[in-house]
């Protein structure tokens, strides 16, 4: 088959061949004409299988009819990372060169200015991340009622980044009308209740086991202690027993991304470095040295496991057994692209090993151990140091900051009790039980004998003249003597109630 057979138009087509594709890829082949007839789809294939150009050709064909105006575009494509629209964006400059479509390109670390300029003369395509869509709609620069074709893409990456909220919100206010197209490598149960939730009827396409690798992939392990000396140590020794054209290096953290980067740079490798907090200019210049081959390791977080298209990438290794083993796909995904050969190697912990099973049991595959897998007494000794290790940090001494403020706690309760003993409040605090108590019989006492005594001649006793003065002794009243409050009503009663019950 050949992409001549899938409905696509003679422009489309021509530019397909123009760009060197031959035979479309499983996903294609299966998306595509579903996709060009109008159809929701849900597309589920392993990364690296082309799944861009399963919605950038139908929507090139759909496109070439009608033309799009000031702030409403015709078709929204979601990506959960800049670097991922940013691919997307050349791809449409790469498959849509027969077409004069305007391509807005919506990602955050960029000006609006120029953003707003593209969507004022109209735009086609907009590709965008969800965070600035949403800022674009909110300053009134953009309408969403036009929309013909939505696609999201690397759907369980947004559900990963908080994005689903997002989603929610931009689907509410797209036509009810529209084509939506879905495309991951992993399908959660939360990305399926959404796909219920905003597809009608679509057409499941599954070309592999949702969370599989493809097979092109050589996988490995090799097993470290947990000194952060010693993974450097063997991550070097992994790279130096490969022939590497050039690899991506994954840390769960960017924290550990800077520290390989540096460990790496003083060892004499031309290595780059690649993570969330970079500048958006600096991560596009970095992922450039890196396709063009000026750097041959890239140190990197998971902004760089989802969907970049580095076709050439020989080797992937994981300096940390990631959290979730959906990622672990996702990474090694980076190598063994379109039909090549790749290799993944992944360092393991004594305390990696519970997150190693984790990703075995998602493979259903058990990865060969470069240097013999650890037996089971090592992995228990190892975790009982890791254990004495936990215990002697918090038998230990506080630190510095919880020091000074138990110190301060105990001036201040010092000072407390010090200014307490000066004023004599101990001896007030032994007297007031007995002098409430007291008070309190006395009043009982007033109240039994104001009973006997018609209500209607009983003087209130706290009715004055507005200009009078409470009485030295009527603290209720007054505001003093907090320690005497009356009880009930008090002394003032009202008459109804001291009216004698009669009998029958």
């Amino acid at each position: 088959m050949n992409f001549s057979n899938l409905g696509l138009s003679p422009k489309v087509e021509s530019a397909v061949e123009a760009a060197g594709f031959d035979t479309p890829t499983p996903i294609q082949a299966q998306a595509i004409p579903v996709a060009v007839s109008g159809r929701d789809v849900l597309g589920i294939a392993q990364t690296g299988t082309g799944k861009t150009a399963s919605f950038v050709l139908p929507m090139l064909t759909r496109l070439e009819r009608g033309r799009a105006r000031a702030r409403m575009p015709r078709t929204l494509i979601l990506e959960p990372t800049r670097e991922l629209a940013a691919q997307v964006a050349e791809a449409f400059e790469l498959l849509g060169r027969n077409h004069k479509l305007t391509v807005a390109l919506l990602i955050g670390g960029v000006s609006y200015e120029e953003q707003n300029k593209k969507l004022d003369r109209g735009a086609d395509v907009v590709i965008a991340t969800p965070g600035r869509l949403l800022d674009h709609l909110e300053r009134g620069k953009l309408l969403l009622n036009s929309i013909e074709i939505l696609v999201v893409d690397e759907a369980d990456r947004m559900l990963d980044m908080g994005f689903i909220p997002d989603i929610e919100r931009i689907c509410k206010v797209l036509p009810f009308t529209r084509q939506t197209l879905f495309f991951s490598a992993t399908m959660p149960p939360e990305i399926q209740r959404l796909a219920d939730n905003f597809l009608h009827t679509p057409e499941r396409i599954e070309v592999a086991r949702p969370a599989s690798a493809a097979t092109t992939i050589t996988q490995r392990l090799k097993k470290t202690a947990d000194h952060p000396a010693d993974k450097r140590e063997a991550l070097r020794s992994l790279i130096r027993d490969h022939e590497i054209k050039n690899a991506i290096i994954f840390c769960n953290r960017k924290k550990d991304v800077g520290v390989v980067f540096r460990s790496l740079q003083r060892h004499g490798f031309n290595v780059g470095a690649l993570h969330g907090d970079m500048d958006q200019r600096q991560r596009m210049a970095t992922l450039d040295a890196f396709r063009n081959g000026e750097i041959s390791l890239l140190a990197a977080s998971d902004v760089a496991a989802r969907g970049l298209d580095i076709p050439e990438v020989s080797h992937v290794f994981n300096y940390d057994v990631p959290v979730h083993p959906e990622d672990y796909v996702h990474r090694i995904g980076r190598t063994g692209r379109a039909g090549r050969e790749g290799y993944a190697a992944m360092l393991v912990t004594p305390r990696d090993h519970k997150a190693l099973k984790a990703i075995e049991s998602l493979l259903r595959e058990e990865i060969a151990w470069v240097d013999g897998a650890p037996d089971a007494d090592e992995i228990e000794e190892a975790r009982a140091a890791g254990r004495e290790n936990g215990r002697g940090r918090r038998r230990g001494s506080r630190s510095p900051r919880s020091g000074r403020k138990s110190a301060e706690a105990e001036t201040s309760s010092s000072r407390r009790n010090g200014a307490a003993k000066d004023n004599g409040t101990d001896e007030t605090k032994r007297s007031r039980p007995a002098r409430k108590s007291a008070e309190t019989s006395s009043r009982l006492d007033d109240k039994s004998s104001a009973r006997s005594k018609p209500a209607s001649k009983q003087p209130s006793k706290h009715r004055s003249a507005p200009n009078d003065k409470p009485a030295p002794n009527d603290k209720s009243r007054s505001g003093q003597g907090r320690d005497n409050q009356p009880v009930g009503m008090g002394d003032h009663v009202p008459a109804f109630m001291m009216r004698p019950v009669r009998a029958g």
